[in-house]
């Protein structure tokens, strides 16, 4: 995407996938996002996120990280730029939904972080990108020019969390995600897979003028319930999106699934570790 919003995948750079959007995005709702759960868990629990805590999420997705945070009392509001992942999200949070008031103060906008506000909102006291940076060229511009838009609205020393995929020999996925590269236009400049690097996450705070204040890594393994799920989760991130318009989705299919028999257990499912880093940047 060349977003208003971060998106790990940037799923509309460069030519448009042939894709189901919508059915990409329930794929996303239902088998893949709950991967990265470990990951918000462990950034909330840092953070201590609970009642006091106002929470702007970027590229918020289908929402389940904000539901875990309204889930801790906080006040969220998030911000997504794809409309199929945006219709799964007000589901999740709308008032009609919920009855607890944390639930009901969630605030969906769909558009640009400045949307996100008006004179009478607070500022926020905690921004999250949690869509992993690192694995496509060019991932990180998109990021950046989101916290520009977004880091204004929070209070000052606010934290703002960013995530990117772990060392490659960490990460049982990029033998899978290889696939990508192979399949797409090696002249592109973005939207293709290529190993993340040490320091991606500190370049982006740096270059959006935030102030490292702490990392960590968490274990989140990819687990599916069979070949096809995984197939599907993994074409949900977005992260093969420039091998389809490359070749074809049958092509793409065929490729990832073979990609994914070293992975393959007895019991028919998939499982591969995987280490996701985050770091902690401040508003100056």
């Amino acid at each position: 995407m060349t977003p208003t919003l971060v998106r790990q995948h940037l799923p509309h750079a460069g030519a448009t996938p042939r894709v189901d959007l919508c059915a990409r995005a329930r794929d996303w709702s239902e088998i893949q996002e709950r991967m990265l759960v470990p990951l918000y868990e462990a950034v909330y629990e840092r953070l201590e996120v609970g009642p006091g805590t106002r929470l702007l999420g970027l590229g918020c997705g289908s929402g389940l990280a904000l539901l875990m945070a309204a889930s801790r009392g906080a006040a969220v509001t998030g911000v997504e730029s794809c409309p199929e992942r945006m219709a799964l999200a007000r589901q999740r949070l709308t008032p009609e939904a919920w009855d607890t008031r944390a639930r009901a103060d969630a605030r969906l906008v769909d558009g640009s972080p400045p949307e996100a506000t008006g004179a009478q909102t607070p500022a926020y006291t905690l921004v999250t990108s949690f869509e992993p940076i690192g694995c496509l060229a060019g991932d990180s511009e998109g990021l950046g020019e989101a916290l520009g838009a977004a880091t204004p609205l929070a209070e000052r020393g606010a934290p703002v969390v960013l995530v990117g995929w772990g060392p490659p020999e960490r990460c049982a996925t990029s033998s899978v995600l290889r696939v990508a590269t192979k399949l797409a236009d090696p002249l592109r400049a973005t939207g293709s897979w290529r190993p993340a690097l040490r320091d991606d996450l500190e370049e982006v705070a740096q270059r959006a003028g935030l102030r490292p204040d702490g990392s960590g890594r968490v274990a989140c393994p990819f687990g599916y319930a069979d070949v096809d799920s995984a197939v599907r989760g993994l074409l949900s991130t977005g992260l093969f999106d420039a091998a389809i318009a490359a070749t074809d989705q049958a092509q793409v299919d065929k490729e990832v699934a073979e990609a994914l028999h070293p992975h393959l257990r007895q019991d028919g499912t998939v499982w591969m570790p995987n280490v996701f880093r985050y770091l902690i940047a401040r508003v100056p």
